[in-house]
């Protein structure tokens, strides 16, 4: 499905990253190449200059847009930098290294060495370009935990999805490609008891360095096994609303500000929560997740399990939905007898667009029936299982249709919905922000009206 160029245009610039100055001063002069102001953020011609470069090694078409539009797409990154900062909206220092840390080993591995990488960037020192990227990390995070703050209550209705649907020309419709349906067994190796305590006992350790004053959040980067907030130091905001397994609502709601929760156990392993703050109905917390982790003996016979099932579905003696519900560990797709779904909960995988590159490599080339080799998954919790996937049914590529792609249409619905959202919020802040556009970018015709007129 086709996705809104802005939006595209502005991930490519944001998440690479540019050097982002404040601005000592508001001035309608032409300073050291400043090209734009918002509020206390600048926009350089390098940063404009840098946005083609890196678009293009990317690989996107820099022919479908100017220097106007890389200007447009770079100012609305400050408006929501200037804008977060105005709101009170925090990122920590640790938050930034740890992302910036993340940035500079992925370079690292691209270019050979951190020397590379130094030259590339054509800075003096590794302490310049840290010093450089921290102001990049920050800008960045700022913009997204805005954005992130401006959409997080935006919702669709059916009828909303439908009128979106049929305002799409028909000759428009977007092509979804060639899809698969598909279905999982899982067989996990047990874990015993002492492997569970031991678990228990290092998170209880772990909570006392920390009420002996030691960082929480440097204790998420040693120890936690949430990947997802590792590049926030484990920090999050949630209300009583939120979609968090009861028990961990249960524990954050419990605690006061600055204590630190006991060890407790979810379906996602074992946790400790920091309340940072109570701020409304919302919560700022911290959390650490670590699971026990299964002896070798344990998942050779896990994988020996899943080939035996495996075999016995191949000799016709039991079909693979009746297995997945009588013997799957999997219980979010046992019931269906181990149907899969996307995160928008639709059954059909467009194979070009997966996510999950194991997933994949699995049923890429298998025919519908057909059944993959028992696999071994690390889940993003850091749990290992094994999977088999059999491919229930192929939809060949086709238009997009309302009712068998409905899935797809509410979230390309939704996207168009918080852009909307966005761009409100973008035309009314602009006329309250100090804005700054250089002459010669007088005469473009930007999407917002930065230019006042």
């Amino acid at each position: 499905m086709k996705l809104f160029l802005k939006n595209t245009l502005l991930t490519v610039l944001t998440v690479i990253g540019f050097v982002s100055v404040q601005a000592q001063e508001s001035t309608k002069k032409r300073i050291d190449g400043i090209v734009g102001i918002v509020g206390n953020y600048v926009v350089l011609d390098s940063d404009i200059y840098n946005g083609f470069i890196q678009a293009k090694a990317t690989g996107y078409d820099t022919s479908k847009f100017g220097r106007c539009e890389i200007l447009g797409t770079l100012l609305e990154n400050r408006l929501f930098s200037h804008q977060a900062i105005q709101d009170s909206i925090v990122v920590t220092d640790e938050d930034i290294n740890f992302k910036m840390d993340e940035q500079i080993d992925r370079m690292v591995e691209q270019v050979g060495s951190i020397d590379n990488v130094v030259k590339y960037y054509n800075k003096k020192s590794y302490e310049e370009l840290r010093s450089v990227f921290f102001e990049i990390m920050k800008e960045n995070q700022l913009a997204a935990r805005m954005q992130e703050k401006l959409i997080k209550d935006v919702t669709i209705t059916p009828e909303e999805i439908r009128q979106f649907y049929n305002n799409i020309p028909k000759d428009s419709l977007p092509i979804v490609g060639e899809e698969l349906e598909l279905a999982e067994i899982v067989i996990k190796p047990v874990i015993t008891k002492e492997e569970r305590q031991a678990v228990i006992d290092k998170l209880n350790e772990i909570r006392q360095d920390v009420l002996d004053g030691s960082s929480f959040a440097s204790k998420v980067y040693l120890h936690s096994e949430d990947r997802a907030s590792l590049q926030t130091g484990g920090f999050f905001s949630l209300d009583k609303k939120s979609q968090y397994v009861k028990e961990f609502k249960d524990v954050a709601f419990s605690l006061k500000e600055g204590e630190v929760s006991k060890p407790f156990e979810t379906e996602f392993g074992y946790h400790i929560i920091l309340l940072e703050k109570i701020v409304g109905k919302n919560l700022e917390v911290r959390h650490i997740v670590m699971s026990p982790k299964p002896s070798q003996e344990a998942l050779e016979k896990a994988k020996k399990d899943l080939d035996d099932l495996r075999i016995r579905i191949l000799n016709k003696e039991i079909t693979f939905a009746d297995a997945a519900r009588q013997y799957s560990d999997q219980k979010e797709t046992k019931q269906s007898g181990g149907v899969l779904t996307d995160k928008r909960g639709d059954t059909r995988f467009e194979l070009n667009q997966m996510e999950d590159r194991t997933l994949y490599s699995m049923v890429s080339n298998l025919k519908v029936n057909e059944i993959s080799p028992t696999t071994l998954i690390t889940d993003p919790s850091n749990k290992s299982h094994y999977q088999i996937v059999q491919v229930i049914n192929k939809i060949p590529e086709h238009a997009a249709d309302f009712s068998n792609d409905y899935m797809k249409i509410r979230s390309v619905a939704l996207q168009a919905k918080q852009n909307e959202t966005i761009g409100k919020w973008i035309s009314k802040t602009v006329d309250d922000t100090y804005i700054y556009i250089d002459d010669d970018y007088q005469n473009c015709t930007f999407k917002s009206n930065w230019l006042k007129k």
